[in-house]
């Protein structure tokens, strides 16, 4: 086609277009079927008159009439007459424009919703069918006037603004009131039941079918041009957020106030500020309302998001936060009976318990009435709190389930051997070097023996806490070169390791009574034993000192020890032990002089890894003479005489097999008080074809009996035996073991 060929034809459908305008008209006009637009429906029902004065009062006839796409929950004028008749209202024409503004801004949702989609939740991905019981409205408080603290400034009449997200404040997020709504499919899918709807709406009744707040919807799926209404039988007025609820109820002013002191910070917002100037003509600053970060929600927040993850949208419509509000005098007696026990005041304790203890009241997720032994509370047990006998009322909020209580959610954070450390200041360098630790102290279902070291016993034992780099410095008090950062971290968490006694490693064993004799491994796998109420690890044995205890103190899960000194590792290599022992002295003879198994240089014994358990098996030097009689050592036959420096390799190899094959690699096997059955354990020995020679231990609740590749029996002598060392057992046993070459 020619370019003259194309501009005729498009001068001839303008001629077209020009000469018939009613067709275009006709074209462009409304359809005659189109359902009215929002307000002009509610008109034309006839029964919400004065909603719509409500309507017009608040200015918001236009937007309810023009194109759009909401959902309208609309109380009629049944609706109005009761809450008239309730609040001792003459008439329509007494509710002022900010009341008209609530009432009209709450109702109206965004996006347009029949009751098919209410109960699922727009997620990022998609549609989540029957998992949504909320939705973000039109209204939101916007900037209001009150008192801030800057520093030490205490500023009357300030304007703020609330924070909507736990730790800061999101200028684009006008932290709009989400309206909650009971379904039959969402109360099925949740496995809910009237009795979680009347728990908070007691004077509201719900028989299955759809309930707004405490209102029921008479009509519903009313289609506008412009949305979807659903006709209400009780007029609503958007809903308390935590933080407003709790500041407007005295009798938990107590819990309120530790979160308004603490947990709370302002910060001038420059942006919300320019705004306010544009909306009011005030050049006054707008501060930001924020809750500290590590609260797990921020009171003032109307959104949902689980404190760490990223925050997704719409995630108020699955979901909310709870908490547990205990009134004043419960908490001023938890606070004076145990989180004051070793401080004059909140104000003299670290932050961080006042935070645990907020903190153990805050769930973010929904706790429903019916599933209270359900909830995932993380500072507890279980849910200590019991719906019926401690729940003193319960509120659906704009943000959350809010349940008053009469009784203070106890913190495992606090009552586990963990808490008797942290609610001390004199053991708050301990606290700091179990951070790590923190989790698993508190888990309730773990049971522990734990050995607290005070501050001044970790100051004597060389350890201090460098505020200007934040880490830990360690002076030896005898002398020698002082170390920090990673490396005195290193050696103070082998140490802290030693005082950590898990119960499930020690047969479920926690040890209230230490007046015996036993050994007992730690958390790090390493060995301390105690006798008559005084305990020891390999270091106090080097320098010949016991441990003193104060205790034992019963906790929620285990027991602690008070020590008047630290648990010590060894300095020393395994084979140093052995040759200060002189009941050991054939079996180091041999070792020390085998060019195979020692390095004489750094004294390790060759084929072990430092940091790798061990356990020697020694057998007494009688055992000894007895293998050179055997011929499985070099010596002297006929005697027994050993020969500790032999000349012929097959004599120095016959030493480095039998050395090898009485070392048990990779585990500690510890002389207990206990019966087991026999269990075969690897040793360094290899036989000529690489296979790893294997012996067998039991514990018969008396002794320790090690069988070899031969079957043959060694037992070991208590006396001379749990011998602690450097990541090491040493064990003397009265017969040499056999092993297999094949």
């Amino acid at each position: 086609m020619t370019k003259s060929v194309k501009v005729l034809l498009y001068y001839l459908s303008l001629l077209v277009l020009f000469t018939n305008c009613d067709t275009k008209d006709e074209y462009y006009a409304r359809p005659k079927n189109l359902e009215p637009a929002i307000y002009q429906q509610l008109e034309a029902k006839g029964n919400f008159k004065n909603f719509l004065a409500l309507v017009d009062k608040a200015e918001y006839k236009s937007i309810l009439s023009a194109a759009g796409y909401w959902t309208l929950f609309a109380p009629n004028d049944q609706a109005f007459a009761k809450y008239f008749a309730e609040n001792g209202i003459a008439g329509v024409e007494a509710i002022n424009k900010e009341t008209a503004v609530k009432i009209v801004s709450y109702a109206l949702v965004y996006n347009a919703f029949m009751t098919d989609r209410l109960d699922d939740y727009q997620s990022n991905t998609g549609w989540v069918v029957d998992q949504a019981f909320k939705r973000r409205t039109a209204y939101y408080k916007g900037v209001y006037t009150g008192t801030v603290k800057v520093g030490n400034q205490v500023l009357q009449n300030q304007n703020i603004i609330s924070g909507n997200r736990t730790g800061g404040y999101v200028f684009s997020d006008n932290n709009n009131k989400y309206v909650p709504y009971f379904m039959q499919i969402f109360s099925a899918n949740q496995q809910l039941g009237p009795t979680d709807y009347n728990a908070f709406y007691p004077g509201s009744a719900y028989n299955g079918g759809f309930n707004v707040v405490n209102a029921k919807v008479v009509n519903q799926n009313i289609i506008a041009e412009n949305g979807v209404i659903h006709e209400l039988d009780t007029v609503i007025l958007p809903l308390d957020n935590i933080e407003e609820y709790l500041a407007n109820k005295s009798e938990y002013s107590v819990f309120r106030n530790l979160f308004e002191k603490y947990m709370v910070y302002y910060q001038e917002n420059s942006e919300a500020t320019a705004r306010n100037k544009v909306l009011t003509g005030s050049t006054s600053p707008v501060y930001a309302k924020i809750y500290d970060g590590q609260l797990e929600f921020a009171l003032n927040d109307e959104g949902f998001e689980v404190r760490g993850a990223n925050r997704q949208n719409n995630e108020g419509q699955s979901n909310t936060y709870t908490i547990y509000a205990p009134k004043n005098e419960v908490v001023t007696n938890y606070i004076n009976t145990v989180l004051l026990q070793n401080y004059r005041s909140l104000d003299e304790a670290p932050i961080e318990i006042i935070r645990d203890f907020l903190n153990a009241h805050l769930f973010p997720t929904a706790i429903w009435p019916s599933k209270f032994k359900q909830a995932p509370l993380k500072t507890s047990q279980e849910a200590r709190i019991d719906l019926t006998g401690n729940v003193v009322e319960a509120k659906m909020l704009s943000n959350g389930f809010f349940y008053g209580t009469n009784k203070v959610q106890e913190a495992n954070v606090f009552h586990t051997v963990y808490g008797k450390a942290y609610l001390d200041p004199k053991y708050s360098m301990m606290i700091r070097a179990l951070a790590g630790y923190k989790e698993s102290l508190t888990t309730p279902n773990t049971k522990y023996t734990l050995f607290l070291i005070s501050d001044a016993v970790l100051t004597a034992a060389g350890f201090s806490w460098d505020t200007r780099f934040n880490y830990w410095v360690y002076t030896p008090p005898s002398g020698g070169a002082v170390i920090s950062g990673a490396q005195a971290q290193v050696r103070l968490q082998r140490i802290i390791d030693l005082h950590i006694v898990t119960a499930g490693d020690n047969r479920n064993t926690i040890y209230k009574d230490l007046s015996g004799e036993d050994i007992i491994k730690t958390f790090s796998e390493e060995y301390i034993r105690f006798n008559n109420n005084e305990v020891f690890a390999a270091g106090n044995v080097d320098r010949n000192e016991r441990v003193k205890l104060t205790g034992p103190v019963e906790t929620s899960n285990g027991v602690v020890y008070y020590v008047d000194r630290i648990l010590n590792f060894t300095e020393l290599k395994p084979s140093q032990n052995i040759a200060a022992n002189p009941n050991f002295s054939h079996f180091y003879s041999y070792l020390s002089k085998s060019a195979l198994m020692f390095d004489a240089a750094t004294l390790d014994v060759k084929g072990t890894t430092v940091g790798t358990p061990y356990t020697y098996l020694i057998p007494t030097n009688a055992a000894i003479q007895q293998a050179v009689k055997d011929g499985f050592l070099p010596g002297a036959v006929a005697t027994g005489v050993p020969n500790f420096t032999p000349t012929n390799p097959e004599d120095q190899d016959k030493v480095a097999r039998f050395l090898q094959y009485h070392i048990i690699a990779k585990e500690q096997v510890p002389f207990k008080n206990q019966i087991e059955e026999p269990r075969g354990y690897e040793t360094l020995f290899k036989t000529v074809n690489g296979n790893t020679g294997t012996l067998g231990v039991n514990l018969t609740g008396s002794q320790m009996v090690i069988t070899d590749a031969f079957g043959r029996k060694a037992n070991a002598i208590k006396a001379n035996s749990n011998i602690l060392s450097n990541r090491a057992l040493i064990h003397q046993i009265d017969n040499y073991l056999r092993y297999q070459d094949n």
